[in-house]
């Protein structure tokens, strides 16, 4: 009688299935982090771009207007992604002693938008952010 050292087919699919229902319970919480991870992101940025605002204030005695991106990165001396895949930033209409600034977030359906205004220390969520 001799011993054999190979795996049977039915083995490696039993194996194969394994992995794959373990892999089904684990990836949801991957997106769900992977999401919450996009938050940190967009509400990190909005900080410097409020901190970037209250320098701009003192250097100009005036709050950036309307702009995007790009306006933000010439005037604040920041480098936010001009082609975000997950955020347009914008500083919306500054009038008088008040300004805020927004971070939308691009995938179509998400509805996510991230707010920090004159006077706040951190981006709160507006919207169906998770």
């Amino acid at each position: 009688m001799t011993k054999k050292n190979a795996i049977t087919l039915l083995e490696l699919l039993m194996v194969i299935i394994v992995v794959g229902v373990l892999a089904a319970f684990a990836l949801p919480k991957f997106a769900t982090t992977r999401e919450h991870a996009l938050g940190k992101e967009a509400m990190a940025n909005l900080k410097l771009v409020a901190a970037a605002e209250r320098i701009y204030r003192m250097e100009t005695g005036v709050f950036l207007h309307d702009g995007n991106e790009g306006l933000i990165n010439d005037h604040l001396r920041l480098s936010l992604p001009t082609n975000n895949p997950n955020w347009n930033y914008a500083v919306a209409g500054a009038t008088g002693d008040v300004f805020s600034a927004t971070a939308t977030r691009t995938l179509a359906g998400n509805g996510c938008v991230y707010t920090i205004a004159q006077g706040q220390d951190e981006a709160v969520p507006n919207g169906s952010c998770n």
